[in-house]
């Protein structure tokens, strides 16, 4: 009997070494302890003109914050968000999501929105991905592009959703299903060094950082098993089911299935108007918040997407053709 115990005993331990390797090769140990997340700091962000200014133009253009963090009116062109809803957040309806995805109301109102969170808490939770209660943030929210976002920038986008006005907008909380809710923890990564300003010394390098901080790749890279095949990079295809309908992201490469017909005017038109040749774009396409951003940065997108590999792929206007 007491061999027999041995027996059994030596296998539970096998076993639990073999589970415990297989942790740590696979999904690793993170779901269990939560996120990765540095400790808050007391730093506050001073309000000048300057900042004020910078943050408007990030939040209202390249960083696309209101396109997630509010409600739209569908059935306007551009589906604008709605009139005095601008960052109050929404459960955001797109199908398909691993549960109730809610975007968080950005505005000061201090029951639902972010009125009593520290300076620090704002900024790890747009470059870091760790909401202010501890929990790691769905990454639909774009934290691993911002976080390119420099110090200053970060600081201007802080102070210009402080001066929001406050909009009491109750929410549900985020719900996700098993096992993503956990899976989700492994994501966020702290930053510990400063983000120095990014090199921007030609079009073609600062349209790479433009695209990144306005997540084009996140939409318009086709998903293998839930990863970005980054041999496709921007040759589109992913499919998004919503109250805009039911769409398919462009192939934006400069191959012949893409864009290739696109020059630099055609391309800031789109951008502008959402117009493509008398052709009326999705606004799931967010053109009516991009074109917020000045000639210099559309120019300088357009010259980085011409740079990007030609990939065929030949997307469908609509997932229902």
């Amino acid at each position: 009997m007491k061999k027999l115990l041995k027996i059994v005993l030596i296998i539970v331990c096998l076993l639990g070494v073999l589970l415990a390797l297989g942790v740590t090769v696979t999904i690793g140990w993170r779901p269990f302890f939560g996120p990765r997340a540095r400790g808050l700091t007391s730093r506050r962000f001073d309000a000048t003109p300057e900042r004020l200014a910078r943050g408007k133009y990030l939040v209202q253009s390249t960083l696309v914050c209101f396109d997630c963090h509010s409600d739209h009116d569908w059935k306007a062109a551009g589906m604008p968000a709605l009139p005095g809803r601008e960052g109050a957040g929404w459960v955001i309806a797109e199908e398909g999501l691993p549960g109730r995805i809610v975007a968080q109301n950005l505005t000061p109102d201090r029951e639902t929105g972010t009125g009593t969170w520290s300076d620090d808490q704002l900024a790890r939770a747009i470059r870091e991905g760790v909401g202010h209660d501890g929990r790691a943030l769905f990454p639909m929210m774009p934290y691993r592009n911002f976080r390119r976002l420099p110090d200053e920038d970060l600081a201007s986008v802080v102070v210009y959703l402080r001066s929001l006005p406050g909009v009491h907008n109750p929410l549900p909380p985020t719900e996700m299903i098993f096992p993503v809710k956990y899976l989700i923890r492994s994501v966020p990564e702290p930053l510990t060094e400063p983000v120095s300003a990014p090199d921007l010394s030609t079009p073609e390098r600062r349209g790479e950082y433009l695209v990144t901080l306005a997540g084009c790749a996140d939409c318009h890279t086709p998903m293998d098993r839930g990863r970005s095949n980054e041999s496709k990079a921007f040759a589109g295809g992913n499919r998004f089911k919503g109250p805009w309908g039911d769409v398919l992201s462009a192939n934006i490469t400069p191959d012949k299935t893409g864009i290739s017909y696109y020059n630099e005017a055609l391309f800031l038109e789109m951008m502008r108007t959402g117009n493509v040749m008398g052709r009326q774009l999705n606004a799931i396409m967010p053109w009516g918040v991009y074109r917020n951003m000045t000639d210099d940065d559309l120019k300088s997108i357009w010259a980085y997407l011409r740079t990007v590999k030609p990939v065929e792929n030949r997307v469908r206007r609509t997932a229902a053709e």
